[in-house]
């Protein structure tokens, strides 16, 4: 029996009649003869409730505690979707992301998957039942259960769908597919019907509503995973390896529009540590220790003075400011820097496209783009299809529309 990965956001599983129409989709495909894994989020803001009521408790809850607490919300929506579909007629089991196989690092809030055992899956499958799985989370070798990281469950479900072998991984949520900008933010930005695994990695780890590490296990086991509504059958979009080769040839000509889509990532927070000695290793010292404690650096700049000193700034997640700010204090000590200071209330906004690679001309546009619409740019950071701008963050959403507009993105292709 071929076999489909399907993945249910938090808000298609917000309530009662939610859940119940979710379990009608998945009849649909079971019956006509597709054996169906469903993976599963928490209902609605129920982990946000979760993470509000730890710290009405305590102060700075124990990572393991957290987890664990955290864990409780998938449980509550796979526990309940198994029922509707039982009420149906059909054969389901909901499991943990334990039971279900999901081995993880230890990283508490951030785990790793490590690889997934697929026997109790395939039991449950071979006896003709539905599995539905708790995203979002895992056990370590210690018997220790960890969570992904927000908005894990879209890995979760991209490694099951590798490990099983399943045809491609569906992921349903409150949108109808990717879009080349926040449809929120720019009403004329246009659906994707395709788009490829790099440009989908740039664009989630920039603001996109996707884990990026799901697209990164789509793209090492070569997943197709389809992005569509629970709520409606319009069809969605497919990432997968290299679309343009499938295109049409009319398509492949050098003046088609080379940006796919403008991603904003809000709550940027940027580090400055001033003074630092200019020389050797000191780079090293500062970014080690950091990324040891679990914090990911994105932009770095250095400037040097010519008194053989340096400044070095870098950006964080605002989620990761207060640990981060705490490390480069004690760091500051060890190197003998000048001191540092911090900036909150910044995003990053993208333009990104895999047609922009050895193309001049993008990076003039976007910074003539921002200049025009008084959008001042703190930073920049580029990669091979990737234009990254810091900016404030009261500005990202009129930077967003100037720049859809300015690569002609709302124009049909």
């Amino acid at each position: 029996m071929p076999l489909v990965v399907h993945k249910y956001g938090g808000s298609s599983v917000a309530d009662a009649e939610k859940i119940k129409n979710v379990a009608s989709r998945i009849s649909a495909v079971q019956k006509s003869g597709t054996g169906v894994v469903a993976v599963v989020s928490a209902m609605g803001d129920s982990t946000d409730e979760l993470i509000d009521l730890a710290h009405s408790v305590s102060g700075q809850p124990h990572p393991r505690e957290m987890d664990l607490l955290l864990s409780t919300g998938e449980l509550v929506s796979c526990t309940l979707l198994t029922m509707a579909l039982s009420d149906l007629g059909h054969e389901a089991v909901s499991l943990t992301g334990s039971q279900a196989g999901i081995h993880t690092d230890t990283s508490h809030g951030r785990a790793r998957i490590d690889r997934v055992d697929t026997a109790r899956m395939q039991k449950e499958l071979a006896e003709g039942r539905i599995v539905v799985v708790a995203g979002f989370q895992g056990i370590t070798e210690g018997e220790d259960i960890t969570t992904l990281g927000r908005g894990g469950s879209d890995t979760t479900a991209v490694a099951l769908a590798a490990a099983l072998e399943a045809g491609r991984c569906e992921i349903y949520t409150d949108v109808d597919g990717i879009y080349t900008a926040d449809p929120r933010v720019v009403p004329e930005a246009r659906k994707l019907d395709e788009i490829g695994y790099e440009e989908m990695l740039e664009l989630a780890n920039y603001g996109a509503k996707m884990h990026p590490r799901s697209i990164e296990l789509g793209a090492v086991y070569q997943v197709p995973i389809y992005v569509a509504s629970s709520f409606n059958d319009t069809p969605g979009t497919l990432i997968h390896g290299n679309p343009d080769e499938k295109q049409p040839e009319e398509k492949q000509m050098e003046n088609r529009i080379k940006v796919t889509g403008i991603a904003c990532a809000n709550n940027v927070a940027k580090i400055t540590v001033r003074s630092v000695p200019d020389k050797p290793g000191m780079a090293a010292a500062l970014f080690e220790p950091l990324a040891q404690s679990g914090i990911s650096v994105d932009t770095i700049v250095q400037n040097t003075s010519e008194d053989r000193t340096t400044d070095i700034s870098f950006t964080v997640s605002g989620d990761d400011l207060t640990a981060a700010l705490a490390k480069v204090e004690e760091l500051t000590r060890e190197i003998g820097a000048g001191g540092m200071v911090s900036e909150t209330n910044l995003a990053a906004v993208s333009v990104v496209g895999s047609g922009m690679q050895n193309t001049p001309g993008y990076a003039s546009r976007m910074f003539r783009v921002l200049a025009d619409g008084k959008v001042n740019i703190d930073m920049i950071t580029t990669s091979e299809i990737r234009i990254s701008c810091i900016i404030r963050e009261e500005e990202a959403q009129e930077a967003v529309r100037l720049l859809h507009r300015g690569f002609q993105l709302d124009e049909p292709e």
